[in-house]
């Protein structure tokens, strides 16, 4: 039972850690914009 319990708190820390790092990615870091351009084949407007 006690390794049972020391495997779960390991595995809640590490899924912790996860989440914590994906919630600052998600709200912390801010990308940056920038301009895109598409070249369309002349073949898609002839249908």
């Amino acid at each position: 039972m006690p390794s049972l319990i020391r495997l779960l708190v390991f595995l809640g820390l590490i899924g912790g850690a996860v989440y914590g790092v994906l919630w600052s990615f998600a709200n912390l870091v801010e990308p940056h914009p920038r301009e895109m351009s598409v070249t369309v084949p002349q073949e898609r407007f002839a249908k």
